[in-house]
């Protein structure tokens, strides 16, 4: 449930950040951030590129009507922070984005959640991206940074994913081998 909580938290961030938070604000247009190799991006990009990761795990760990439902929510919750254009625009693309999303995710994760993830949330960022961009200032400035900042966020939160998942593997292998079971004749026998 902390997912499905965390994320109805990023998108309505994301909004009033792309107004509220920057290192310059743009007239009539969003606040940026620097991305890194020289890029700028509305300050939103950063919870957005948490969100894509979020709505994957809410969808591994509650099922898909809670990702659909976090997705729906999310968008609603979005009028609340920010002027209208802003949500207009981001609900358009956050819906747009994490339905594609949503349906790359579905198609990969027997393959595995790491890679599922990935896949899922680098299609979203462009999408979103791109759609966001378009709708809310009328021009695709920033779209590098756009998706430059979103993947920092991803690939952030997928090490910690990646991290916890190892940790949890290595207790068990730890409680496995502590115990010194052995296997004899196809029994398993506990040795001191």
């Amino acid at each position: 449930m902390i997912y499905f909580i965390l994320f109805l938290i990023t998108i309505p961030t994301a909004n009033w950040m792309i107004g509220s938070i920057g290192t310059v604000c743009i007239p009539d247009g969003p606040c940026l951030i620097p991305v890194g190799f020289g890029l700028s991006a509305p300050s939103g990009v950063l919870m957005v590129g948490a969100a894509l990761v979020l709505r994957d795990l809410v969808h591994r760990k509650l099922g898909k009507n809670w990702a659909l439902a976090a997705i729906a929510i999310g968008s609603v919750l979005s009028y609340a922070v920010a002027p209208p254009a802003i949500v207009v625009a981001s609900v358009a693309a956050f819906a747009i984005a994490e339905l594609l999303d949503f349906a790359v995710y579905s198609k990969l994760r027997e393959r595995g959640l790491i890679i599922a993830m990935a896949a899922s949330s680098a299609v979203g960022s462009v999408i979103d991206s791109g759609v966001f961009l378009l709708l809310a200032f009328g021009s695709l400035n920033h779209i590098t940074g756009q998706i430059v900042g979103k993947m920092w966020m991803v690939v952030l939160a997928i090490t910690i994913i990646w991290i916890i998942q190892n940790r949890k593997v290595n207790k068990v292998i730890g409680v496995l081998v502590g115990s010194r079971q052995s296997i004899n004749d196809g029994k398993i026998t506990n040795e001191q």
